[in-house]
């Protein structure tokens, strides 16, 4: 794909592939998920316009890499998928997985209907839950390995999120920037959490959160 103002440049897709490598099954779908968001995001706003050049490395990758911290993981839920950002990537990912799924909680109908369309075309083993976050974390049946959110809310709100899928097993995978350290010790004041922090190999100063156990600290932390 030859750079221009409204999309990536080629070399940004070939760092992220250095960064994180796919099988040329992956890259195929991955491709096709690029064309329909470049597509879309003229009508609907799924990324931040000046993220588009470097959209591979920014968001690609970055959604990428939490495979390598969950290699043995089979289903996913991602809060939030907005564009699709770890969510349909990672499906894309394990398409060729058995058992694979990655369930897509979304609650903005625009933004729903572009990962159903997302999932479509791409063949990837994702299903599209439309509507409130907590509404569906309690009807989705079956055990969850991971649990995902990519510039969804803070912390500790994402904490409450997530904790009854982690009281479950699941494992807690939170991408985040560079204030990682504030929303922290803000989400002590509410939950007892043991986190491990991972640098983003996506560049920046982006952080992930991982969390195996979360435990409230007050009643009201919800």
């Amino acid at each position: 794909m030859k750079h221009t103002s409204s999309g990536p440049a080629a070399s940004d897709k070939a760092t992220a592939l250095a960064l994180t490598p796919v099988s040329r099954e992956t890259e195929e779908r991955l491709d096709r998920y690029v064309a329909l968001l470049l597509e879309w995001q003229a009508k609907t706003n799924l990324v931040a316009p000046s993220t588009l050049p470097h959209l591979w490395t920014r968001h690609v990758a970055d959604s990428l890499q939490l495979l390598s911290l969950a290699p043995d993981a089979k289903s996913w839920v991602d809060l939030g998928s907005g564009g699709g950002f770890p969510g349909v990537v990672l499906a894309c990912a394990m398409a060729g997985k058995p058992g694979a799924m990655v369930h897509l909680v979304e609650r903005n109908a625009k933004k729903a209907a572009f990962l159903r369309e997302a999932v479509r075309i791409t063949g990837a083993p994702a299903t599209v839950h439309a509507g409130d976050i907590a509404d569906i974390v309690d009807r989705i049946s079956g055990r969850i390995d991971c649990v995902t959110a990519r510039a969804l809310a803070p912390l500790h709100q994402l904490i409450g999120f997530a904790e009854p899928l982690v009281g479950e097993g699941a494992k807690a995978l939170f991408l985040k920037g560079q204030d990682v350290e504030a929303e922290l010790t803000e989400a002590t004041k509410y939950w007892k959490i043991e986190p491990k922090l991972h640098a983003s190999r996506s560049g920046g100063q982006g952080w992930i959160v991982e969390l195996d156990r979360i435990e409230r600290r007050i009643p009201s932390a919800k």
